[in-house]
């Protein structure tokens, strides 16, 4: 059970100076009604918790910049949550999210950069999301996504959309055609007498393919040359501490 004097215990200066409220790995299922004293706190950290529910007293934390809720288990925002119009950082990564559960208030927080939904059930993005112009760093990853809205994708400010292990269509067609030669090479990690007839013509099949391939690749008549490289490894140890000393 978390108090107000544990609580206030747990409040460090971040480097920047910010007073950041660390409640992590507490081992907390209920939101803390005590830490409402605290709401002048610019940064809240409740991840890695077993919080099911975020009450719509969150409002009260209006002079939240950073507040991270990653790994709980939560079903649903409050709608609250949009009031909290300074947040540039919001992380909801590692729950039980769904499409349904994002509240629409969410796309009220203009000042947002960094906003995690990853590995929650998303199977669909809310197009409204596009109107968080100021966002630089979208997480989605391991979702059941199909598709992602073009107002999403075009955000004007956007600098990484972390999409994988979706069911997109272009992720399944870059798997389904992935560097062929790459996985012809993992065959030939064994010598020809140690497979079996079998395998063996399997293998040579694979190689006669890789022959192919290696002839329709354009491959650069210039070789790598590395002229200062002369000093071998046994002369270079003898010559350690003269490099230190310059």
């Amino acid at each position: 059970r978390v108090t107000l004097k544990m609580a206030k215990n747990l409040i460090r200066v971040t480097f920047n100076g910010r007073r950041r409220l660390d409640l992590s790995k507490m081992g907390i299922t209920t939101f803390p009604k005590c830490i409402l004293d605290l709401a002048d706190v610019e940064e809240l950290d409740l991840s890695r918790n077993m919080l099911k529910k975020i009450p719509n007293t969150i409002e009260k934390f209006q002079n939240l910049l950073w507040l991270d809720l990653h790994s709980n288990q939560l079903d649903e925002l409050p709608k609250a949550i949009g009031t909290l119009q300074n947040l540039t950082f919001l992380n909801v990564c590692n729950n039980k999210l769904t499409t349904k559960s994002l509240p629409e208030e969410l796309t009220l927080l203009k000042n947002l950069h960094n906003l995690n939904l990853g590995l929650n059930c998303l199977d669909s993005i809310p197009t409204t999301l596009g109107s968080l112009k100021k966002i630089t760093d979208l997480g989605l990853f391991d979702n059941t996504l199909t598709a992602i809205p073009k107002s999403v994708r075009n955000l004007p400010k956007l600098e990484r959309l972390n999409v994988k292990r979706n069911p997109l269509p272009e992720l399944i067609e870059q798997e389904e055609h992935g560097d062929t030669i790459k996985r012809i090479e993992t065959l030939y990690l064994v010598e020809e007498k140690d497979l079996c007839s079998s395998c063996l013509k399997m293998c040579r099949g694979e190689r006669d393919e890789l022959h192919k391939l290696e002839d329709v690749t354009p491959s650069s008549s210039k070789k790598p040359s590395f002229p200062l490289l002369l000093t071998p490894n046994s002369s270079a140890k003898d010559n350690q501490e003269e490099w230190r000393v310059r």
